[in-house]
């Protein structure tokens, strides 16, 4: 696939999904069984309508099932699948259904919340949609089929994803809803941040803790001595996942990150990569402002390249304090950010250093980690 994006000034190769590729695999392999010779290449439109020409692998007929292997092309968003061949296998049935279900390879559903039933497998709504529709279109409506879709590598590929965490077992997921991989995006990502959430809820949890990434979850487990189970990872989308938790009802939230991560939110920074807005020193010199410390401390935290070197100033001359005022900043700008929903979750805020210490908190740390007991 030739078509391009732009992005700051790059052009960036657009992709297609696993779910594109197995419809394209499954829909070779109905073609292949009724016409009993080898295909090369087929095509196919995608749920967003571009058309997409794609080289067939491994083709293998037989007069009873015929298999065929397309191989996942990421573009330049390359993911833990880019590369992979994705595999269907096409059986005609006595009756005009078409049955379709997941492989080797392909992952398993072990728990409520992520749209399918547990036991199915790990195969999404629109491509299914697409893998019958494609099917449908060889056979006509008098003919029925089993479509089996499998991937090898599958189970190994999938320890590189989130499936795990997501109740997932034993391979891959096969996704999109577009059928079109556009690099840059971040939306699939936040969908899948978005889904472990509302497993969470799912499973009757009405607390979270939303942690930016390993290091969060590994001091709520570690130094908190809290359940793994009510961490979700929400990345830099501070703001796209607390509009989540509302959506979903959940009735507390509490923000576990470091310190020069969530600074930034104490700012009103809701999405806390870099390439969207830094501001931490400034952040961090309006408040110690606020505490009334010297103008020589914050002339030498202006000049910090990193918040880790501030803090080691800011502890040095004493004025540990400005942290835990920060901390209540942090949960103030959370609440408001929802202060238009009817039932807003309880926000709090914990921030820690890169040594595992507790800085500052919104509430007494015995308080906020009581009620997830």
């Amino acid at each position: 696939m030739d078509e391009v994006i732009w992005h700051n000034g790059k052009a960036y190769r657009k992709g297609y999904t696993t779910g594109s590729c197995a419809t394209a695999a499954a829909k070779v392999a109905a073609l292949m069984l009724l016409r009993q010779q080898i295909i090369d290449n087929v095509s196919i439109v995608t749920p967003s309508g571009a058309t997409l020409h794609l080289n067939v692998e491994l083709p293998l007929i037989s007069p009873a099932q015929a298999t065929a292997a397309i191989r996942k092309d990421g573009g330049d968003d390359v993911d833990a699948t880019d590369g992979m061949l994705i595999f269907a296998r096409v059986r005609l049935r006595g009756d005009p259904s078409i049955i379709i279900d997941g492989g080797v390879g392909v992952g398993r559903v072990t728990r409520k919340g992520i749209g399918l039933d547990i036991g199915q497998a790990a195969i999404n709504k629109t491509p299914r949609q697409t893998i019958e529709a494609a099917v449908r279109e060889v056979i006509g409506p008098g003919r029925g089929a089993d479509v089996e879709i499998f991937a090898p590598e599958g189970e190994e590929r999938a320890r590189k994803t989130y499936n795990g965490r997501l109740g997932i077992l034993g391979g891959i997921s096969i996704i999109g809803t577009t059928g079109i991989v556009t690099p840059m995006s971040e939306e699939s990502w936040k969908s899948s941040l978005s889904l472990e959430l509302g497993m969470k809820r799912a499973e009757g949890r009405e607390r979270v803790i939303l942690v930016p990434g390993n290091h969060g979850e590994r001091f709520v487990r570690e130094q908190l001595g809290l359940d793994p189970g009510d961490v979700v990872t929400m990345s830099n989308f501070v703001g796209y996942m607390l509009k989540e938790t509302e959506r979903l009802a959940f009735r507390q939230v509490l923000v576990v990150g470091h310190f020069g991560k969530l600074v930034k939110v104490a700012a009103g920074i809701f999405h806390t990569h870099s390439h969207i807005a830094d501001g931490r020193m400034e952040t961090l010199i309006a408040w110690l402002a606020l505490c009334d410390a010297p103008h020589e401390l914050m002339h030498r935290v202006a000049a910090c390249l990193t918040t880790e070197e501030a803090m080691t100033l800011i502890n040095d001359a004493g004025w540990q304090r400005v942290y835990p005022a920060i901390a209540r900043r942090v949960a103030e700008r959370m609440t408001e950010l929802l202060r238009f929903s009817p039932r807003p979750p309880r926000c709090d805020a914990l921030l820690f250093s890169f040594d595992q210490q507790v800085l500052g908190s919104s509430r007494p740390v015995a308080e906020l980690t009581e009620a997830f007991r």
